[in-house]
């Protein structure tokens, strides 16, 4: 018995041991088995001591570490930051403690990542990301995200749940349910549709019709459906349940209520029961034999098709409603249409029928409303289940449809033969272009243009010869690294001792035993005279000169060949796409309304629409009870999918001449738009009233509670402080207390003045915010994201070590991260400086005690306060902030360097309206916003050039804010009318000759000096000219002071006030107008 207990604890001791050794290896990313062992030995088992053992070790022995460092360098005109440098000036010091804990964390951090890198070719954080956010998401009890499984529950504040002003209504998902909000809000945006639903009437004899299936499916459902638009229309709820809707379409559908619904199955039976509903009231209304219905007329067209089959030609037209298209081996939307339109073989009955068969399809009438499928769901046969097709496919926000047209085939065809012949002709350029980049016979191919140039570079290399130990000494491998090939011990000793690359004696024993058995280097059969860099061994002056001048004009010659291939296929490129914009050719448009975006798999997702807002002119996103506003790249980067599970299912586009969709209705009395419930018919807006009345009452008793409430605690605090008196004036208190007791009108007025108060401060503080954007406005910040991803990675460290081994964890790898975002080459509309202020003073090569200072702040935000783990780590990094000596940190300094980035942040926001409104042509605006922009960039730039922005960028547009408004004061000077004349002179006098000196002040910038001539000579122009003597008296007062040549600036305005911005908004504007400018033509810049 004795015996097996000490087996068993010998047993439990080694699992033990080595999971304490497992545990080092992880936190310290040492490896070697006897260091671990040693520490274990050392700290007596204890895993704070161990760590703290091995990195004080490490710190004092660096060869044995690969330690990491920050080095910004800016060499010409590209932003360079290095990490690794082995230089010991810059080091990172986030503490500034003797034991250098921080430095070491985030040194660490690099050298795991950096190893990680080499053995996967995966980045730590591309391994971690999903995990991180799984876990900060599931951590997160405030946090808002929910399965599309989930049934969404009601706030118990009714305010959460009220409408702001005209805000759209979002639908609440019962279960399953987003595939109806998604096809629901999309056809409710369309005006004339939402016109016939709220408008439409069950037939008179409704009553009397026999209750079929169909009929007693039909009329409910339409009950319900204009029930839900007239909430939709008219409703002060923020999101409307509509469930009784649902519910009965759920019976249509053969399935169970916890399945994803496909949206095209759920439009189509949407629509044909539309058809039926309307198809009774037309049928009643008129006594034709094919009354018109519609919502045939809205969404149904037809087209020819046309072919041949087994030899025979045939016509057929046919109806069609949702246009099914294939996505798989498209890129864009056109050519998903080339195909459905054009189809190859039709499979014949008769197989001994050899005759050629093919058709093609032609639309002859299009309906106002085209909703395309795309088909991004196929079978797997070989996992037997369904997939879903990832693949990008773009699509246009104008489609013009005049190719597809059965008027327009002739020529279609004749453009289609001509594309086919231009893409036959474009395959053999690029064949041929393909043979100059890849060139060579083996399987390694490079191309011919490099081959060339490799071997002129071998011709010309000159033989440096060296001894082979010494070029073996000189490429060894860092002191603390072992080589692979190193000789055995027992050979060693036969060496002479000069001839081996020097080792310490400990690593080389623990090696030497499992090494391989080498020869001495001495012993080696090597030619005497190794050249360090191959070079040839004999080449005379003569050959070296033909060879020279031969490779040189062959690579002359192959270059030519391969731009003159190059500019020839973009040539082809460019006339393929322009082969279509002819004006013959643009005369159906159709504007994108709509996209159906599904995210998930084919068994499971999640639905939701972006519509265009025609009214507001931009793109809203509808995500159930969700209305947000959204933009034309957010929905790029949602819907044409390609790198993640999102992309578009479901394109609608209306006919952009059919105004009749999108129009409001007018009131005929006063001309007036009719909006909200007005727009209702009577029966549907006593419905909506009556709701309406609900949910005021709903918020009157909630007032009244929290009203209550606040009382009652007020009335107790009161209480508590009476009984606290003196006991010896207890009666006469009491007495006195008696008398002063409210009247019952006076504890009304008292419950209504409370009930303001507390109403006005909750609609001050949460004004236009509902718990969900004020939990994401604090903690979905890049700032907070990036901590809060830090914080989840290091989980594994903090639940085995604790709060400070977690904190050097998430600190060491959020720090890795911004030095990525600072390396990283970035197109203009992304400015990662503007996320985070850290990137910033990186790459303008901030002291390191202040990015130290003003990360460990961001880790002692105390907004992270939202659950242990957090709150733990942010008091770990409060506590470093607090050992932070005065004399360690120059806080003017400290402060000038969030000033400049405060200043940065400000000079961007000046900049993003001041292009705005010049897009919108508003010059005024935007010259005082660009001269801001301008002044505070001028300054921020003369600290380091990636202090402010792209100067030129900023030159420029202020150069023609001050052209523009000079031709509108020129214009209106010329109309000759009094009032145009003084405004012209307005516009001189307060804008264009105060700030003429701004563009004089730099006389290196020769487009500003050619601007002002040119201003300048426009009103010269006018002292030849026959003029009234009024104007020629004007015009003479006010020249001289267009012609002074003073730098002096005079009456500058006062910068304009700034609105409040939040990161992701000043993000989001920044990158959008750049992205505007990129799409500029160069000569229009």
């Amino acid at each position: 018995m004795t015996v097996e207990q000490n087996v068993l604890q010998q047993s439990a001791a080694q699992k033990h041991q080595q999971t304490f050794l497992n545990q080092l290896r992880e936190i310290t990313g040492i490896n070697d088995a006897q260091i671990l062992q040693q520490a274990l030995k050392d700290s007596n088992g204890n895993l704070e001591l161990a760590v703290a053992f091995l990195t004080a070790k490490n710190a004092k022995t660096p060869q044995q570490e690969e330690t990491t460092y920050y080095q910004t360098a800016l060499p010409g005109n590209d932003r360079y930051i290095s990490v690794g440098s082995q230089a010991d000036t810059n080091v990172i010091d986030l503490t500034g403690d003797d034991k250098d804990d921080l430095q070491r964390a985030i040194a660490l951090s690099l050298a795991e990542s950096n190893r990680a890198f080499r053995e996967t070719g995966i980045t730590d954080e591309e391994q971690a990301i999903s995990r991180v956010l799984e876990a900060s998401i599931a951590e997160n009890k405030a946090c808002l995200k929910r399965t599309p499984t989930e049934v969404w529950r009601d706030s118990r504040n009714p305010y959460d749940r009220k409408r702001q002003d005209k805000a759209p209504v979002g639908l609440k998902n019962v279960g399953n349910t987003c595939w109806f909000s998604a096809v629901i809000q999309s056809l409710f945006n369309l005006l004339e549709f939402r016109r016939l639903v709220l408008n439409y009437k069950p037939p008179s004899n409704a009553q009397d019709l026999p209750r079929n299936q169909k009929e007693h499916r039909n009329l409910p459902f339409m009950r319900e459906l204009r029930y839900l638009f007239a909430l939709l229309v008219g409703t002060k709820r923020k999101y409307v349940d509509p469930s009784r809707a649902v519910e009965i379409l759920k019976d249509a559908f053969k399935s169970n209520d916890s399945q994803q619904q496909d949206v095209s199955e759920f439009t189509h039976k949407l629509l044909d029961w539309l058809e039926d509903a309307f198809q009774m009231k037309a049928e009643e209304e008129t006594d034709e034999e094919k009354p018109k219905n519609p919502m045939v007329e809205l969404f149904y067209g037809r087209f020819l098709a046309v072919g041949v089959l087994e030899g025979k030609k045939f016509e057929n037209t046919e109806m069609f409603g949702q246009y099914p298209l294939q996505v798989n081996g498209f890129k864009d939307l056109h050519e998903c249409l080339e195909a459905a339109m054009i189809e190859g073989e039709i499979e014949s009955l008769h197989s001994e029928n050899s005759g050629k068969s093919g058709q093609e399809h032609w639309f002859t009438k299009l309906p106002p409303v085209l909703t395309f499928e795309l088909s991004r769901f196929e079978f797997n046969q070989a996992l037997g289940r369904p997939e879903k097709i990832h693949n990008k496919l773009e699509f246009p926000q104008v489609l013009y449809l005049d190719r597809y047209m059965h008027r327009n085939r002739e020529i279609t065809r004749i453009k289609r033969e001509e594309i086919k012949r231009l893409k036959d002709y474009l395959t053999v350029l690029q064949q041929r272009l393909e043979r100059y980049l890849s060139y060579g016979s083996g399987p390694k191919r490079f191309p011919l243009v490099d081959v060339l140039q490799y071997a002129l570079e071998f011709a010309s290399s000159k033989p440096v010869c060296t001894s082979p130990v010494d070029d073996i000494d000189a490429s060894s491998p860092p002191s603390g690294s072992i080589p692979q090939t190193l000789p055995s011990t027992t050979e060693q000793q036969g060496a002479p001792s000069a001839e081996l690359p020097s080792t310490s004696p400990a690593p080389l024993a623990a090696v030497s035993s499992r090494s391989v058995i080498h020869k001495p280097f001495t012993q080696s059969r090597i030619p005497p005279d190794l050249p360090m860099h191959p070079a040839p061994r004999h080449i005379t002056e003569e050959e070296l000169s033909v060879l020279e001048s031969c490779l040189h004009r062959w690579r002359t010659e192959i270059e030519n060949d391969t731009r003159d291939l190059q500019e020839s296929i973009s040539r082809i490129h460019r006339t393929i796409e322009l082969m279509y914009s002819d004006k013959s050719m643009i005369q159906v448009p159709y504007r994108l309304h709509a996209v159906l975006v599904h995210e998930g798999q084919a068994n499971a997702g999640h639905y939701w629409a972006y519509i265009f807002d025609h009214r507001e002119n931009r793109w809203m996103k509808y995500n159930d009870i969700a209305v947000t506003k959204s933009s034309w790249e957010e929905l790029v980067r949602d819907s044409f999918g390609g790198y993640r599970n999102a992309s578009a299912y479901c394109l609608m586009y209306i006919n952009d001449k059919a105004q009749f969709l999108i129009k409001e209705e007018l009131n005929k009395e006063t001309g007036q738009a009719l909006v909200g419930i007005e727009t209702l018919p009577p029966d549907l807006r006593d419905f909506v009233e009556e709701d309406n009345q609900r949910f005021e009452k709903e918020l009157e008793e909630w007032d009244a509670q929290l009203a209550q409430k606040a009382l009652q605690e007020k009335l107790l605090a009161s209480q508590k402080l009476r009984e606290s008196e003196s006991s010896v004036t207890t009666a006469q208190a009491g007495e006195a207390e008696y008398l002063e007791q409210p009247s019952r009108s006076d504890f009304s007025k008292h419950l209504k003045e409370e009930t303001i108060r507390i109403i006005t401060k909750a609609s001050h503080e949460h004004e236009d915010k509902s718990p969900e954007t004020v939990l994401q406005s604090i903690m979905m910040t890049p700032n907070m994201q990036g901590i809060i991803m830090a914080i989840g990675k290091s989980r594994n460290v903090y639940d085995r070590c604790g709060p400070e081994a977690g904190f050097f964890k998430a600190i060491k790898l959020e720090y890795s991260r911004l030095v990525k975002l600072a390396q990283e080459d970035t197109p203009p509309e992304t400015d990662y400086r503007l996320h985070h202020v850290v990137v910033y003073f990186i790459q303008n090569q901030a002291p390191k005690k202040i990015i130290e200072k003003t990360l460990l702040e961001q880790f002692g935000d105390r907004n992270l306060s939202f659950d242990e783990r957090c709150h733990n780590i942010m008091k770990v990094a409060q506590a470093k902030l607090e050992m932070i000596k005065p004399e360690e940190v120059n806080l003017e300094e400290y402060e000038e360097w969030h000033q400049d980035y405060r200043k940065f942040r400000e000079t961007t926001m000046y900049l993003i309206i001041g292009l705005e409104n010049f897009q919108r042509e508003s010059y005024i605006d935007s010259l005082l916003f660009l001269i801001c922009a301008y002044q505070n960039n001028k300054e921020l730039l003369s600290k380091g050039r990636y202090r402010g922005h792209d100067e030129e960028l900023i030159s420029h547009y202020r150069r023609e804010c001050l052209l523009k408004l000079n031709e509108q004061a020129a214009e209106l000077f010329e109309s000759g009318e009094d009032r145009e004349v003084n405004n012209g002179l307005i516009i001189m006098n307060e804008f264009i000759v105060p700030f003429l000196p701004l563009l004089l002040v730099d006389e290196m910038e020769e487009k500003d000096i050619l601007a002002v001539e040119d201003m300048r000579n426009r009103w010269c122009s006018y002292l030849g000219q026959e003029m009234e003597s009024n104007l020629q008296e004007k015009l003479t007062d006010f020249l001289p002071k267009l012609l002074d040549c003073s730098t002096e600036i005079k009456g500058f305005h006062e910068p304009p006030k700034l609105p409040s911005y939040s990161t992701h908004e000043l993000c989001e504007r920044f990158a959008r107008i750049m992205l505007s400018l990129s799409r500029t033509p160069a000569d229009g810049r």
